[in-house]
């Protein structure tokens, strides 16, 4: 059942929308699904500031994301509204950050969907330009098939190499990844890879803590991210994963 409903809520490890512009919608289009297509941009911002960076800061233990950069998402892409010093970027990913197809990208273009993340410097330097690339094309009203099309140009002439150690913190509970209820899924960390089989860290077998979250696997980024349960959220209070 857990691994269901992570299949179901997948996460979310993102030029300016001219909303008076019939052209976008077109452009935004998907075939079905709850969310079709792309929803007015003011849907997809957060219109208090300090809260989005209480959000973002929410992803980690206070330890870490108190001294970290933290992002905010504004009308022309992601602006840093505080500089840190540990190396650390601290942002709330929207729902394109999910798969394109598949598992969990009935929520790609949610306007609900906020998924606070902290990156360590490794993934800052080698995962985080995929949300900033992501986040400019979609905010251009790109649609997915020229965002995928985007995507891998950038990947061949412009992604930083994946840097060993990168990972990332997702422990909020305050995360909104899914309409069904409970909005949240459990206080997890992530692991970035190149693309290998899930077999080599025992992933989604049973009773292994570890599961393959569908959010990248090659289409068209070519890495894997591995999900581990942390049992606790940022804030120290349990999260036992065992309840899920």
């Amino acid at each position: 059942m857990k691994r269901k409903r992570f299949q179901a809520i997948a996460s979310l490890s993102f030029a300016l929308i001219l909303v008076l512009d019939a052209g976008w919608q077109g452009r935004a289009q998907d075939a079905k699904g709850p969310y079709p297509s792309m929803a007015p941009l003011d849907q997809y911002l957060m219109t208090d500031r300090n809260a989005e960076i209480a959000l973002a800061r929410s992803a980690a233990p206070d330890v870490i994301s108190r001294d970290a950069d933290v992002l905010v998402l504004g009308r022309h892409g992601y602006e840093t509204a505080f500089k840190g010093k540990n190396g650390f970027v601290c942002v709330v990913e929207r729902g394109w950050m999910g798969p394109f197809e598949g598992d969990g990208s009935h929520n790609f273009w949610n306007p609900k969907i906020r998924g606070p993340i902290c990156f360590n410097p490794p993934a800052v330097r080698s995962i985080l330009p995929l949300t900033y690339k992501r986040t400019e094309l979609i905010l251009a009203g790109q649609s997915k098939a020229q965002i995928i099309e985007g995507i891998g140009t950038f990947i061949k002439q412009g992604l930083p190499p994946l840097e060993p150690g990168a990972m990332s913190y997702m422990m909020s509970k305050e995360q909104y990844l899914s309409d069904g209820g409970p909005h949240n899924w459990i206080s997890h960390l992530m692991f970035y890879t190149p693309l290998m089989d899930g077999a080599v860290w025992g992933a989604d077998l049973p009773h292994s803590p570890v599961m393959l979250n569908p959010q990248f696997r090659g289409a068209p980024e070519p890495i894997n991210v591995f999900m581990v349960p942390a049992g606790w959220w940022s804030d120290g209070t349990a999260d036992p994963v065992s309840d899920r």
